[in-house]
């Protein structure tokens, strides 16, 4: 394969887990989308947990005067198709790649997105950085994630820790039936922590330490992931938020001391680790993982904060609003 080819799939792949999970679906991993069988090498295979029966590729077909309202597409390639004079009025689109699409003559009226953004032009104006600094501007610690060097990296850690505590604060006000609750089909808050604990054994316990198997029975790799052997995978187990967060305590003080001790020089360098499991990559980026793990704890946060309101209908107490509405 050329060079060049290879450099683009693992910058692509940079950006995509320095983002992982996309804004608007935390349970889903763009990795496990369908990708080229280069890519796939690269980042070590694909998959997902449905038993499909095969790709069926229908080429040219045509859709015409036809109505498909509330039809669901899952797992399913439309690179290239065209859209004209189609009404996609209250869809729902999730884990969705829009990178290449063009719009024209659309009308994105009443339209909520949460999503990854760059080079986004909406009428001859690139909105990502507008974005960009707009949410600085709500969260001015939010702009701390985006560190360069090993005291950046211990100030963004001992950040999230402490506005973690809040959050855990309010999750504790809750029945705890109401931290197993799903809302709008999301993780729960106390599957939100499993994922974070499975988040930090992988890039910070298996890729920056180098402990090949460093999972608990209770972590949860994100709703499509393969699936590997040796690697916990219970999405409908019930523990108690006290049981997880037993587990958490330890993941925390494990990239508290990765961070403590963290040196420019060590940043900058890279790591290898091709044991059988997840992930499995060749000179990867010790910075990459690391940062990984802030926007995992920081995105996965705002996730939490923004369903634990609406998690609390039966508790009695009065509904505090959603974290947007907060912090405007």
């Amino acid at each position: 394969m050329p060079e060049t080819v290879l450099r683009d799939l693992h910058e692509q792949q940079i950006t995509h887990l320095q983002r992982w999970p996309f804004l608007s679906d935390r349970t889903s991993h763009p990795e496990a989308w369908a990708r080229s069988s280069a890519a796939d090498d690269l980042i070590g295979g694909r998959g997902s947990r449905s038993s499909g029966t095969g790709s069926s590729v229908l080429r040219m077909t045509e859709f015409r005067d036809q109505d498909l309202s509330g039809a669901r597409f899952v797992r399913t390639n439309l690179r290239g198709a065209a859209f004209n004079h189609v009404f996609l009025n209250d869809a729902d689109l999730r884990a969705v790649d829009f990178r290449g699409v063009r719009m024209r003559g659309v009308e994105l009226v009443d339209v909520e997105i949460s999503a990854e953004l760059r080079n986004v032009v909406v009428n001859g104006v690139d909105i990502a950085p507008l974005v960009e600094a707009e949410l600085n501007r709500r969260m001015p610690e939010r702009a701390k994630m985006r560190a360069e060097d090993a005291g950046g990296f211990r100030e963004a850690w001992a950040i999230l820790e402490r506005l973690w505590e809040g959050t855990l604060a309010r999750a504790r006000r809750l029945p705890e039936a109401e931290l197993h609750r799903n809302v709008d089909g999301e993780w729960s808050f106390i599957q939100t922590l499993r994922h974070l604990n499975f988040a930090s054994a992988a890039w910070v316990g298996r890729m920056v330490i180098g402990t090949a198997s460093p999972w608990h029975a209770l972590d949860l790799p994100w709703d499509e992931a393969p699936g590997w052997d040796g690697i916990p995978w219970d999405r409908e187990a019930r523990p108690s938020l006290d049981e997880v967060l037993a587990v958490r305590r330890e993941r925390q003080a494990m990239v508290r001391s990765v961070m403590e001790s963290l040196t420019d020089e060590r940043l900058a360098s890279t790591v290898t680790r091709t044991e059988p499991g997840w992930p499995q990559l060749e000179g990867f980026p010790v910075k990459t993982c690391l940062r990984i793990v802030l926007n995992e704890e920081w995105e996965h946060r705002l996730y939490a904060e923004r369903d634990l309101p609406s998690a609390q209908p039966e508790s009695g107490a009065p509904e505090q609003g959603r974290l947007g509405d907060r912090l405007r």
